[in-house]
């Protein structure tokens, strides 16, 4: 059996533990296609958070308390760039952590694309499953905001700095990330992802989502390839709108999910009408989405009507949910150990 999980943030990494110990369980084979659009370039260097905390968690080193980063970190270079003034301050990088982004932009600029990189990277961490970034071209999840004077600060940085909201904002011509802000109207500008959500914890008045290089952006090699070989793709409880959107703007990613051969189910990251953690409802509030199993069922859609879904597993909590022409089953979704992810997969992969 191959199974394909397009995946992202923390509750994604999570899922795919249960996924790894159910492939081996079965004899599977199992690849994550993860998300790129939370990338950034902080004090010269590639940060790619989907993908570290993907490759942290399965190999052991993430830390458990935040969620987030390497277990035991340290935080000495942090504390150094702060005394020097050096922004942006908001977006620490701990010691550990830095030296997977060192070694990252390092091969980078030596000509590797980021899936020979990130294969070379998971060779100390041993995920278990093959990770595959979802592009190797430019893609960053921008945030349209109503324009506030710290937005223009020094710690706005290149990446999370204004860019035009033309049509350019989603197109090749969109490579300088500091971009002057002229088009929005209304006192609107763009910033980079992780400011809106690090620095301002997805406070600011917001309008929508932009992927920038979307349109230019093609799956990394492998990616279709793995989908249309797929016996099943599951969609991991990652934040809908953040983690499985730009995964999906990538252009073929989304063509190759609805018209492959492989049976389509997601899991609902709600359970209850909230979130089980994080601040995906404030991002289904962008997108004018409910947030509840059925407002992500109903996003995602039916891939008989043109959408992704065949199966939608909810937690029993949300048993009544119904999504036109998907196959809609109830089951346990909190993730507390390994065991129950382990069921919580089965069930999933039942489903298909």
């Amino acid at each position: 059996m191959r199974i394909v999980v397009l995946t992202g943030g923390i509750g994604g990494a999570r899922f795919l533990l249960g996924v790894r110990a159910y492939a081996q369980e079965v004899g599977a084979e199992v690849t994550a296609v993860v998300n790129v659009g939370d990338d950034l370039r902080l004090h010269g260097l590639r940060v790619c958070p989907d993908l570290d905390s993907v490759m942290y968690t399965l190999g052991g080193g993430a830390d458990p308390e935040r969620g987030w980063g390497r277990t035991g970190e340290t935080w000495t270079v942090k504390d150094e760039l702060a005394a020097y003034g050096a922004e942006p301050g908001w977006f620490g990088l701990g010691d550990k952590d830095l030296a997977t982004h060192l070694v990252r932009t390092t091969m980078l600029d030596a000509g590797y694309p980021l899936h020979q990189v990130t294969e070379a990277l998971a060779t100390r961490w041993q995920p278990g499953v093959r990770l595959l970034p979802a592009t190797n071209d430019r893609l960053e999840t921008h945030v349209i905001v109503s324009a506030r004077s710290e937005l223009a600060s020094p710690a706005a940085t290149n990446n999370a700095s204004t860019v035009s909201a033309r049509s350019e904002l989603a197109s090749p011509a969109a490579t300088n990330n500091a971009a002057a802000a002229d088009g929005f109207g209304g006192g609107q500008q763009a910033i980079h992802f992780q400011e809106w959500w690090v620095r301002h914890r997805a406070q600011l008045p917001t309008h929508r989502f932009v992927f920038v290089g979307a349109e230019a952006a093609k799956p990394a090699p492998g990616v279709t390839e793995a989908i249309a070989e797929a016996d099943v793709v599951l969609i991991a409880p990652s934040n809908p709108a953040v983690s499985i959107t730009p995964i999906l703007a990538v252009a073929g990613v989304r063509e190759a999910v609805t018209t492959g051969p492989a049976p389509v189910v997601g899991v609902s990251p709600i359970i209850g009408g909230a979130p089980v953690r994080g601040m995906a409802d404030r991002c289904l509030a962008v997108v004018g989405v409910e947030c509840s199993a059925a407002g992500v069922g109903q996003l995602y859609g039916a891939r008989a009507a043109g959408g992704l879904l065949d199966g939608w597993l909810v937690a029993e909590e949300d048993a009544q949910t119904v999504i036109p022409q998907v196959t809609v089953r109830a089951a346990p979704l909190r993730m507390t150990d390994e065991a129950a992810t382990v069921a919580m997969v089965r069930a999933a992969v039942e489903m298909a």
